[in-house]
């Protein structure tokens, strides 16, 4: 496993639509590996591969409960509505808030290639969002609620 850089806001790479993931090879296995590392490395709670610079369909969350590996994932349902706080790791030092489902329902495979459904509420249903967005070239400032983004300071 390694730890890949995360492409910063401004990145070309960010704005891209990726592509399916039409067979799972040990590349991309590696690739959920890495990305995973990398992740907790930064702290975050979601990663998605163009955010490594991959543009496949691949994304991996742990919203404390533990790591869940999607591979071309979809919303397939959502309900409700919530108001958070929401950053990125490709936006250092920036939030905003965001209007998302407060419930999704998403369809993905897993890294054996066998199809999954993921349920979440609160943050996880934020994080199933805002990570398959990046697989949309959508970054959340795109989403944001106008007037609502905090910058702070690196405290590093």
């Amino acid at each position: 496993m390694a730890i890949r850089k995360i492409r910063l806001e401004g990145d070309e790479i960010l704005r891209k639509k990726c592509k399916e993931v039409k067979e799972i090879t040990p590349k991309i296995t590696t690739l959920l590996d890495d990305m995973a590392e990398t992740m907790y490395q930064a702290n975050g709670v979601g990663l998605a591969a163009p955010q490594v610079g991959i543009l496949k369909r691949v994304v991996v969350i742990d919203v404390g409960d533990g790591l869940i590996e999607l591979i071309n994932p979809v919303i397939v349902e959502s309900k409700g509505e919530v108001v958070g706080d929401e950053g990125c790791l490709s936006l250092p030092g920036r939030s905003a808030h965001v209007k998302r489902p407060e419930y999704v329902k998403v369809e993905a495979l897993d890294r054996n290639g066998e199809k999954i459904v993921i349920e979440g509420t609160e943050l996880l249903a934020v994080a199933l969002c805002h990570e398959t967005d990046h697989l949309e070239g959508i970054l959340y400032t795109d989403k944001a609620i106008p007037d609502t983004e905090t910058v702070w300071e690196d405290e590093e």
